[in-house]
């Protein structure tokens, strides 16, 4: 997907409240909620990171100095520190205040931070001698395991029975908190629990974490999903064909949108399937792309799906947990991670190296146990094997099937495993330079990008349509068009219900064009609101209307620009014809493109009903 360029973030900051594990000896024990120490990991640059602790006062007297105490696995150290004075005594890290930033009145906070080399996180936490996330802790006390995976019985309307094996602790374990979709619903000393007051035919997640006598909290289990039953909201009729978008990560931001627009559009209940957009995949391993969008982001009770605002200490934040909640009010929605995109494809060549190592570290980072529950399936995005995207891979022919095939192995037979490939159906072209025939055999489909055939990257033109669904005459290149693609994946074996043709939610255009019809020279890419020469379809609709439609895609030249988008009239013709050649549905890049009550989208849903 040629525009797939990353938004600036700022810094990503991960918030993560550690729970005060104590591994060495220190001073007195202080007073519960009197103080709390959170880390952040403000950058990350692969062989080293900037992090940053942030020291608050809970309590109702002024702290007159702090002192925050933590380990780093081997091969993980502080190189530089700012705002707090750092020593260490082999893996133990010990950071004091300054003589300017000792003394915190009641509500207040300071922070201080340093450059890390390694790639590990801190651990055993203390602050002045006590528990990090403010609870009491006794020096030599070691906070309690993870307590077993929950399982779920008696599951009705509104209740669900909740069974775990216990935690261990070296003083002994004094109850569990139960967690509903990462927030604290109930207290217990048994390993079973009762939640009632559900919602019928409603998704929920839960995890438990255990407590110590001296009330240190230990890392949450597992999660379990439950589905209640009965609930008077039929699921939509979506027929048997996918109906998938992409959501990006970094849409939060400048483009301000969030999950809870797939509510408000109106969208979510006419697609089937969401692309999460994009996962790293760098050293051979897949890795988290932004991590302040994907899990830590507070969103406030307007943004979000439930309409509750997150607190600073619920386990899971950011887009995930918005997906989360997406999928209790929309039971039907399955969730893919995609990996790759045109910035991140550089990557799968180490990833072809070793197939299995890949989609070990896909599995492990997909099934995390804090958002295990959110993902159904994941992903391939490289652009493009053995070819030239962003960057040329030379791999070989066979890398892409050797890596579906670890994937499908390491993911089992139950959960999706996809990819979005090439639709260069020109003789010689990219299809050919790849074994996807072999691939398609672990794959449940492939997104075809049938899109961006023909751009302002060409900054003379000639302007053509970039989404062709057929040829016509006058085309640049021949083969560039979505009936070519979709007729050579079919011709060398895939079958055509593994074949979803694609949609883009936005247009390609140019300046400095006189001629109306295809075929016009220009002088460059005409003006766009995030990048030059694309504009979303909720923009063109009204500041460039179409004024004509060539080979199945809409076309519109407005003073000396020329555009060529798809409208809802366009799509449905594009659904008809998917229809007709018996392919597996259709997707779209990308849903902020679309308008405020999702015109595309419901174009793309009737077209494929």
């Amino acid at each position: 997907m040629r525009f797939r360029h990353r938004a600036a973030a700022g810094f990503a900051t991960l918030l993560l409240p550690l729970a005060g594990l104590v591994g060495l000896a220190a001073g007195p024990a202080q007073a519960a909620s009197t103080a709390t120490a959170t880390y952040a990991k403000t950058q990350d640059w692969g062989t080293g990171f900037e992090g940053k602790w942030t020291v608050q006062n809970t309590g109702s007297t002024t702290i007159s100095s702090w002192t925050v105490e933590w380990d780093f696995p081997s091969g993980t150290s502080v190189t530089s520190a700012w705002d707090a004075d750092v020593t260490n005594s082999g893996t133990h890290w010990t950071a004091k205040n300054k003589s300017y930033n000792g003394t915190l009145a009641p509500g207040a906070s300071v922070s201080f931070g340093f450059n890390g080399s390694g790639s590990g996180s801190p651990s055993n936490c203390k602050l002045n001698g006590g528990s990090c996330d403010g609870g009491t802790t006794v020096p030599g006390d070691n906070p309690p395991s993870a307590p077993g995976t929950p399982t779920a019985s008696s599951i009705t309307d509104t209740s669900v029975k909740l069974g775990w094996s216990a935690a261990t602790d070296d003083k002994g374990v004094k109850n569990y908190d139960v967690l509903r979709d990462g927030k604290t619903v109930a207290t217990v000393t048994a390993t079973s629990y009762t939640d009632t007051g559900l919602t019928a035919g409603t998704d929920y997640s839960y995890t438990v974490q255990a407590r110590d006598t001296a009330d240190q909290t230990g890392p949450a289990s597992g999660a379990v999903a439950v589905h209640t039953t009965g609930g008077t909201t039929t699921p939509p009729t979506t027929g048997d064909k996918v109906k998938l978008g992409y959501f990006t990560e970094w849409g939060i931001y400048g483009r301000n949108y969030n999950v809870k627009n797939l509510v408000t559009s109106g969208s979510a209940a006419k697609i089937t399937h969401i692309n999460y957009a994009f996962g790293n995949v760098t050293g051979g391993k897949c890795a988290i792309g932004d991590s302040y969008a994907d899990y830590d982001k507070a969103f406030t009770a307007d943004q979000s799906v439930n309409g509750v605002a997150d607190t600073w200490d619920q386990p899971l934040r950011g887009n995930f947990n918005q997906l989360r909640e997406l999928k209790a009010k929309y039971p039907h929605l399955k969730v893919l991670w995609s990996f790759g995109g045109w910035t991140w494809s550089g990557g799968f060549a180490d990833a072809a190296k070793d197939p299995a190592g890949f989609a070990q570290s896909c599995y492990d980072l997909v099934h995390d146990p804090r958002w295990a529950d959110v993902f159904d399936g994941i992903d391939i995005d490289w652009e493009y094997p053995n070819a030239c995207g962003l960057s040329c891979d030379t791999s070989g022919a066979a890398a892409f099937k050797n890596v579906m095939a670890a994937l499908r192995a390491k993911f089992g037979s139950s959960a999706l495993v996809t990819a979005a490939v090439t639709a260069d159906g020109s003789s010689g072209g990219k299809i050919e330079a790849a074994d996807y025939a072999g691939a398609a055999s672990y794959v449940n489909w492939y997104n075809v990008m049938t899109y961006d055939f023909f751009g302002a990257w060409d900054a003379q033109g000639p302007t053509a349509p970039h989404s062709p669904l057929t040829s016509y005459s006058g085309i640049p290149k021949a083969g560039f068009t979505t009936a070519d693609a979709i007729a050579k994946y079919k011709a060398i074996g895939v079958p055509a219900k593994k074949l979803l043709v694609g949609i883009g939610f936005y247009g390609r255009g140019w300046t400095g064009v006189t001629q109306d019809a295809p075929g016009g020279t220009a002088t460059g890419p005409a003006a766009g609101t995030y990048e030059q020469g694309i504009e979303d379809y909720k923009v063109l609709k009204t500041s460039c209307p179409a004024t004509g439609t060539i080979a199945g895609t809409a076309y519109a030249h407005c003073g000396s620009n020329w555009w060529s988008y798809d409208t809802p009239a366009t799509i449905g013709t594009k659904m008809a014809w998917a229809k007709n050649q018996g392919l597996g549905g259709a997707f779209f890049w990308e849903f902020s493109g679309d308008t405020s009550n999702g015109e595309l989208v419901s174009a793309l849903s009737n077209g494929l009903s």
